[in-house]
């Protein structure tokens, strides 16, 4: 047997500030499975997140998994260097939390699609299948796609995984055959449960192998250092406006849980440097306002301070940014940046699960925000009423305060329409 890591837990534990969360909901758990070579050698490993129900595997937990790994797990411990396998939904192949990731350590796990599937909806993956690729991303598949109907995908296969419960003894020849004659893929041998099961595939030249013959899955739970939501959203409103690297980097010396973050993602294996970024200044720079952008839009919606929902993140982008855009059509430029605070900030009592006003006591805001947010007062205290009267579809107090800002239904509809656009970009690609 090999020597790999087997059940046993690990858990990480990185330096963390007096103010980190300890509760269940700050807990990262994510297991891995050793993918060995001939040798015996690890070549990957396989992640599985075990933080949330086993039956939730969708594109936000795609996105959840790569990020948790890279930001709080410690790459280091969780894989090191190897390669690292990621099941991925085809909703989640264009999501925002790859552009954070360097290809050439990844390789994305993709499924065929389902078995009523039509050729139009299977040719329809290809171009996003080959912008994987060219970005440098290796994608697997499973032994399903050597089926006719996928050989047009057989071109993109970098890894084609055979599930060795799935077919019997007799047909591993035939398959790895195949397999060799329509593609330049590496074969893996999966689920390879005894020793009978790794001689026939070795013996048919198959190079690597996953399986619990080999190894169970290990588990790596680390506990998560999340900085406030209010800082992150300081921090996406200091990017948005493309403030200056000084300023950013002021904002990351204030919030040591939210420069911890950075530092321990940028210097991550996944991330590819070669050298250590020890710097808030280099790594601003290095990561650019972009990343910058996503890594934070990303940090927040994965964020679940006092097991508030991720969704709750999401819906105060959303204000925030119909404010923006509400306030654009009435008020001066540097009011609009209010507005936006206003917005998100509406909902900071939900996610930090603390009153209002005491939640806005750790953050310098102005007055006229204050006066909207705490007393329904000011300039900003319409356009909030009628930011939430579009959430909640409230039509009377819509039709009174879309009125009394002489804003016409047509202008805050498609203000709303573009607020949830663009809400839903800081997880999308651009």
């Amino acid at each position: 047997m090999s020597s790999t890591p087997d059940s046993a837990e690990t858990t990480l534990a990185p330096p963390s500030p007096q103010d980190a969360g300890t509760g269940a909901e700050n807990l990262v758990i994510i297991a891995r499975q050793a993918i060995l070579d001939e040798h015996r050698a690890v070549f990957g490993y396989e992640l599985f997140d075990r933080s949330t129900a086993a039956d939730a595997h969708t594109a936000a937990s795609d996105a959840a998994l790569l990020f948790n790994a890279l930001s709080y797990a410690g790459t280091e411990a969780l894989v090191g260097r190897k390669t690292v396998f990621i099941n991925c939904t085809h909703d989640s192949l264009a999501g925002a939390h790859l552009e954070l990731i360097h290809p050439e350590k990844v390789v994305l796990e993709v499924p065929v699609l389902a078995a009523d599937a039509t050729p139009e909806q299977i040719e329809a993956q290809i171009p996003v299948l080959h912008a994987l690729r060219t970005r440098g991303f290796r994608v697997a598949f499973n032994q399903s796609v050597l089926r006719r109907a996928y050989a047009s995908w057989l071109p993109l296969a970098s890894f084609i995984k055979l599930n060795m419960q799935a077919f019997k003894p007799e047909l591993a020849e035939p398959l790895v055959k195949f397999a060799r004659a329509h593609t330049q893929a590496t074969l893996v041998a999966e689920k390879v449960e005894t020793a009978e099961q790794h001689e026939r595939m070795a013996a048919l030249g198959v190079k690597l192998f996953q399986g619990y013959w080999f190894a169970q899955p290990s588990v790596v739970k680390a506990q998560t250092i999340r900085p406030s939501q209010a800082t992150i959203i300081q921090l996406i409103n200091l990017v948005r406006k493309q403030a200056s690297t000084a300023e950013i980097e002021d904002l990351l010396k204030k919030d040591p849980t939210l420069s911890f973050n950075l530092l321990r993602f940028i210097n991550s294996s996944g991330f590819g440097l070669s050298c250590e970024i020890t710097s808030f200044r280099h790594a601003v720079m290095i990561l650019g306002l972009k990343k910058l952008f996503r890594w934070a839009a990303l940090l927040m919606t994965t964020s679940r301070a006092s097991g508030s929902p991720p969704a709750v993140g999401q819906t105060a982008v959303v204000r925030g940014r119909l404010m923006e855009l509400l306030a654009a059509e009435l008020l001066p430029p540097e009011e609009c940046d209010n507005a936006f605070v206003v917005g998100v900030f509406s909902l900071l009592d939900t996610m930090l699960g603390v009153p209002l006003e005491r939640a806005l006591e750790t953050v310098a805001l102005p007055q006229s925000v204050l006066d909207a947010l705490l007393h329904n007062q000011g300039v900003f205290a319409p356009f909030l009423e009628l930011t939430k009267a579009c959430e909640s579809g409230d039509d009377v107090t819509f039709a009174r305060t879309a009125e009394a800002l002489h804003l016409s239904n047509r202008q805050v509809n498609w203000a709303h329409l573009q607020a949830l656009a663009w809400a839903e970009n800081l997880q999308g690609d651009d």
